[in-house]
């Protein structure tokens, strides 16, 4: 049974991780390779692939019958139609990764909610003016938070958030009875009445073909004057030029992005001067604890596909996600 390694978006296989599963599983063949030659050389005759292989590398396969995705959402992989056409299971990491994301959203809000940001740049230039403070800063307990999607990373800041005293609403494609740190769990359809009594809006959804491009120039519009958005989960469900020139125009008072419609994003951004905006390298997830877990899901599918068992975690290609 051979098994290509293609590694990550950050960096290819941790050689660590690759003897680690050598020594695990001696009877498979453990092919580490970093870079689109080596694996389209490998994948010919692989039965799994760790990774996210492009359409070229794909393609090159001839009996290919699993990919694992080391991450979480799969819009790589479901934007190759071959892909999605095909019988190759595709599995995920999913889990992990929510509660650093859901950390990183909490800090983001704090630090909105009290200028750290700007308390950061006063440090720096040795300033000490707590007037410019005064009425200024706001007390998260009684706000209202809407989560779009309440799935693993939607939870885990709605737990955060109940904790600060946030009531928290959230709408989610299967709507369902709220447990006790959410209010109200509501369908798609009420999306643009949470975004109308949000103080805080976050964006925690898979990128698929219905949440693209979801959070338009019309729905920023709906938030109530002073939200802010926080974006943790992908940047294309968000209209980012109109978020911008909403932040710009003082309507609403800020943002905490983390995902990217482009990443990196390009240098001539206007969201990187935008004022009371936060701007993070898609990195809220990556922690110690996060690739250990990460590492663990994958060996024990990898165990399962050895033993011809059912994996964990199916994603379904056609729904994404």
């Amino acid at each position: 049974m051979k098994i290509v390694m293609g590694g990550t978006r950050y960096a290819g296989p941790p050689e660590p991780f690759v003897k680690e599963l050598r020594a695990t599983f001696p009877d498979a063949d453990i092919q580490p390779a970093a870079s689109q030659e080596e694996q389209m050389d490998l994948i010919r005759d692989a039965d799994a692939f760790y990774g996210r292989p492009s359409r070229e590398v794909f393609m090159a396969a001839n009996k290919l019958r699993w990919i694992h995705n080391p991450g979480t959402g799969i819009d790589q992989l479901t934007a190759i139609s071959e892909i999605v056409e095909s019988d190759v299971v595709i599995t995920n990491a999913r889990g992990p990764h929510a509660p650093p994301m859901a950390d990183h959203v909490m800090g983001m809000i704090l630090t909105l909610a009290h200028q750290l940001n700007e308390m950061w740049d006063d440090q720096t230039a040795r300033r000490w003016d707590p007037h410019k403070y005064n009425h200024r800063q706001m007390e998260l307990a009684g706000t209202t938070m809407g989560i779009l999607a309440i799935g693993d990373i939607g939870t885990q800041v709605a737990v955060r958030a109940h904790g600060f005293g946030i009531n928290v609403y959230a709408v989610d494609i299967n709507p369902r009875s709220a447990p006790a740190y959410v209010k109200e769990i509501w369908g798609l359809d009420r999306l643009d009445e949470l975004l109308s009594i949000s103080d805080w809006f976050v964006v925690t959804a898979p990128q698929t073909d219905e949440t693209k491009g979801l959070i338009d120039g019309r729905r920023i519009g709906l938030l109530k004057d002073g939200a802010f958005v926080i974006v943790i989960s992908r940047g294309e469900i968000v209209d980012e030029l109109a978020l911008n020139d909403a932040v710009r125009s003082g309507r609403l008072g800020g943002a905490g992005i983390d995902a990217f419609a482009e990443e990196p994003l390009p240098q001539d951004s206007p969201l990187w001067d935008a004022p009371n905006v936060l701007i993070t390298p898609h990195a809220s997830a990556l922690t110690p604890e996060m690739t250990e877990a990460r590492q663990r899901i994958f060996k024990e599918n990898l165990s399962r596909f050895l033993d011809n068992k059912p994996f964990l975690y199916v994603c379904d290609k056609r729904a994404g996600f």
